[in-house]
């Protein structure tokens, strides 16, 4: 069209006539904006949330204050193309999905989960933090660079030659508390496993609370200059938890105190029956 009309000096209706097209289409102006500052701001978004999509993009775009319709945010992610491809996930053992009662005694029901933290060289480690979810208790917290579900079945042994074995143990999907020996453990020992579901960690909120306070109290506050400070540090602190922390959701008691009241009024009862 430009070339017929600048180069051969036709018409504007000539021009158009040869090309099938009416003069108003050629000389239509399109007034939608180009969205540039838009875009960018999309693209600068799915670059810092990648595993993001379009409808939690224009969440954050709103909490920002850029109003625009979902509609037209998804022709821009669209054309920009910033499609999340969806991950294939591989099969998980699912253990019980059956609500959970709550406990009533020590070892009915212990909470796991791990913690990351690193040494002052820049070596991580990692702790395995088991709860008693009655009591509060933390019952073992095992610092080492790499735990297994090998490892983590020995330690749940360790605790149970000096407490006995729980009824059921609660955690999240993780490889190590997955893993093929992890399942044995729980076969051969006869103890129920709840996994959590995908993406809920406060389905294990006692624990998760514990990790918080863990986090706060004791490994924000130091810097660790090896694997046996980290050990001697974090159970130091584990212990002055349980016999010295008082616990707002146990009346203000220690764990410690909470655990040795409530197994001497089981045992006043029994001796009153």
């Amino acid at each position: 069209m430009n070339w017929a009309i600048e180069e051969k000096s036709y018409s504007q209706r000539r021009a158009c006539a040869l090309a099938g097209i009416a003069p108003r289409v050629y000389r239509y102006q399109s007034s939608r904006s180009d969205d540039a500052g838009l875009r960018q701001r999309l693209r600068e978004l799915s670059s810092e949330r990648r595993r993001f999509g379009y409808r939690r993009l224009h969440l954050l775009l709103k909490r920002e204050g850029v109003e625009v319709n979902w509609k037209r945010l998804y022709r821009i992610y669209k054309e920009e193309r910033l499609t999340v491809r969806k991950r294939g996930g591989r099969k998980r053992a699912l253990g019980t999905r059956a609500p959970m009662a709550i406990p009533q005694d020590a070892n009915q029901r212990w909470s796991l989960d791990f913690v990351s933290d690193a040494l002052v060289d820049g070596r991580r480690f990692r702790i395995l933090c088991v709860i008693d979810d009655f009591s509060r208790e933390c019952l073992a917290t095992i610092v080492d660079n790499s735990l297994s579900g090998e490892r983590v079945a020995r330690e749940l042994d360790a605790i149970a030659e000096r407490r006995g074995y729980p009824c059921m143990v609660v955690s999240d999907n993780g490889t190590e508390l997955t893993s093929n020996a992890m399942l044995a453990w729980q076969q051969d020992r006869g103890v129920e496993w709840h996994y959590i579901a995908p993406g809920k960690p406060m389905q294990n909120g006692f624990v998760e609370s514990f990790n918080g306070r863990l986090r706060d109290e004791c490994l924000n506050e130091h810097l660790f200059r090896s694997y046996r400070h980290a050990r001697e540090i974090i159970e130091e602190w584990r212990i002055d938890y349980n016999l010295h922390r008082p616990h707002t959701s146990l009346d203000g008691l220690t764990p410690n105190e909470f655990a040795t009241r409530s197994k001497t009024g089981h045992n006043v009862n029994r001796a009153s029956l």
